[in-house]
């Protein structure tokens, strides 16, 4: 089975790039060194310091098998790529709750990037597959538990 494109922007790509070097040399000593301590308190069949460091060991190694794999994914999306006269992914796009008459700005990432306290939401998210593909002016509905939003579109830009 063909493993799935991660889609990222630049800076998406940094971010977990920076991240996994972080792991690898910084985190990995860290958790090394804690493991040893609390080899030093003794017996280990009964030590939760051994225990606590081994689970973050594993949380950690599980983690840089992850990006590595999403890092191995991924394509990257080019300036040139960003249309502004349709929302694609990398798009800022603002937007009108026609309902609340509140404005929000969202910019368009893949699922790996997405971080709804940055105002990035992916592509997969209920919001992001309404707006992919629309232009300004248009009107999108996003069903949710609580019924249907609708939304206008009042800017993309890169």
């Amino acid at each position: 089975m063909a493993e799935k494109e991660i889609i990222l922007t630049k800076d998406g790509l940094a971010k977990l790039e920076k991240e996994l070097n972080y792991l690898k040399t910084v985190r990995r000593r860290e958790i090394a060194e804690r493991i040893k301590t609390a080899i030093g308190f003794g017996d280990i069949t009964d030590n939760s310091e051994y225990e606590d460091a081994k689970n973050e060991q594993a949380f950690i190694e599980g983690r840089i098998i992850t990006l590595e794999k999403m890092l191995r994914n991924a394509r990257v999306i080019e300036d040139g790529e960003i249309d502004t006269a349709v929302v694609s992914l990398g798009s800022i796009v603002r937007l009108r709750d026609l309902e609340a008459e509140e404005e929000f700005e969202y910019t368009l990432v893949g699922r790996a990037e997405a971080n709804p306290a940055e105002n990035k939401i992916s592509n997969e998210s209920p919001v992001g597959k309404a707006i992919l593909g629309k232009s300004v002016g248009e009107v999108v509905e996003v069903k949710v538990p609580a019924g249907t939003l609708k939304y206008e579109i009042l800017e993309i830009r890169k």
